[in-house]
């Protein structure tokens, strides 16, 4: 079996969700290995940090932009 071609990231052309996911991947100090070999590579504990993360960072910027209108 042949290796599936692997699509070039470009980091400015991403969504404000996937640049969010990629942020907090550089922070654990794991972009390089995503980068390298995809989020497939990544074990489901720090792909579950990773989840764990964006839904919190979400729940600070709702709760910041509910104040913000009050």
């Amino acid at each position: 079996m042949g290796k599936k071609k692997e699509k070039e990231i470009k980091l400015e052309d991403l969504t404000p969700q996937e640049k969010l996911k990629y942020e907090i991947a550089e922070e654990l100090g794991l972009l390089d290995q995503v980068l390298e070999k995809g989020w497939k590579s990544l074990p489901a504990k720090d792909t579950g940090r990773i989840g764990g993360l964006i839904t919190r960072r979400k729940k600070m910027l709702e709760k910041s932009q509910n104040a913000s209108k009050n």
